[in-house]
């Protein structure tokens, strides 16, 4: 299993304020250490969960204040245009989505590891809904139509656009390609709280609970006019095509692939192009891909807010722990191969 990364700062200082006064509020007498087979003992006996929700990977060290502060999504270019993608590295998670037109744009989750600057931030869409929501994330966008801020708004999810803390334009870069966000700085200016750690994204496990599989050390996603290849090497799955930094891409230990219907968000794009919306709930062909091999399976989701269950005939299907890039390609337009 791939080792934590070291974390970038986490909280806002108000955050860290908080928890300290926190720590400090019981008196004289030291409450009596709590422990359980989801918690690791801290100071004061509160518990905080062994895992981290996005990756399934041990939290390492006695870090109390580490699952205080919301998930944070950023929606990420992923066009040409967009180069180089900054803060991919630093990500716990992505999801890749279908926009208008065929492409396709990302949905980085930052938990474990709170980075500075991040971008070319782009708008919501509805399929943001359900990806965000299983783990009541909170976004940085560049904003999106008026028909989708309002169901985002009416799924209440809390979001951050331009003029926010921590937003900038680069001076380097072409509208609307420039959009940066520091993510450091935005949580910097939230009020303090104590957000409850979310729920597992998806259903963790060991390598060594997969199945044997398939070979496959070579990986093509297609939306349509855009396709994601990945390939093998040294551990982990390589983006061949990315716009990431060389030094700034996201450490994929999987890629779990999940077949889903798209409809129609009931809207254009200043192009006039129908913009689609992937229905992120329901049932659906899953492949994962993982230590050069593929084992095929099915997805569920009862609703936009719930989480992801894996299965295959013969029972539960769990994603080893490490940093999972997940591709919700189109039933109808969309392919996937390997070899």
């Amino acid at each position: 299993m791939r080792r934590l990364r070291p974390h970038a700062t986490l909280l806002a200082t108000g955050l860290l304020a908080a928890s300290l006064v926190l720590a400090g509020c019981g008196g004289d007498e030291e409450p009596a250490p709590e422990t359980g087979p989801e918690g690791q003992e801290i100071a004061g006996g509160s518990q905080f969960d062994q895992t981290w929700p996005l990756t399934g990977l041990d939290v390492e060290g006695d870090d109390s204040s580490a699952q205080t502060h919301p998930v944070m999504v950023t929606k990420i270019d992923n066009t040409s245009s967009s180069a180089p993608q900054l803060g991919l590295g630093s990500a716990d998670m992505v999801v890749e989505e279908l926009v208008e037109g065929g492409t396709t744009r990302l949905a980085a989750f930052f938990y474990s590891e709170i980075p500075g600057t991040v971008g070319p931030v782009r708008s919501m869409r509805a399929s943001d809904i359900g990806i965000v929501s299983p783990v009541d994330a909170q976004v940085v966008t560049s904003g999106a139509a008026p028909v989708t801020i309002k169901r985002i708004q009416g799924a209440g999810i809390k979001f951050f656009g331009e003029g926010a803390a921590g937003f900038s334009r680069a001076g380097d870069r072409s509208a609307p390609y420039n959009l940066m966000a520091n993510l450091t700085d935005l949580l910097d200016a939230q009020k303090p709280g104590e957000e409850a750690r979310p729920d597992d994204y998806l259903p963790w496990g060991d390598e060594a609970d997969l199945p044997k599989g398939k070979k496959a050390t070579s990986v093509d996603a297609s939306f349509g006019n855009h396709v994601t290849s990945w390939a093998y090497r040294d551990g982990g799955y390589v983006n061949d095509n990315s716009f990431a930094a060389p030094d700034d891409q996201f450490p994929t230990d999987t890629v779990l692939v999940l077949r889903v219907e798209v409809g129609d968000a009931g809207y254009t794009d200043p192009a006039g192009n129908p913009v689609p919306e992937t229905k992120f709930d329901g049932t659906g062909e899953a492949l994962i891909f993982h230590g050069g091999k593929v084992v095929k399976g099915s997805w569920e989701k009862n609703g936009l807010e719930d989480t992801i269950s894996l299965s295959t005939k013969k029972g539960k299907l769990t994603v080893p722990a490490g940093h999972t890039w997940i591709e919700l390609v189109p039933r109808a337009a969309g392919n996937v191969t390997w070899r």
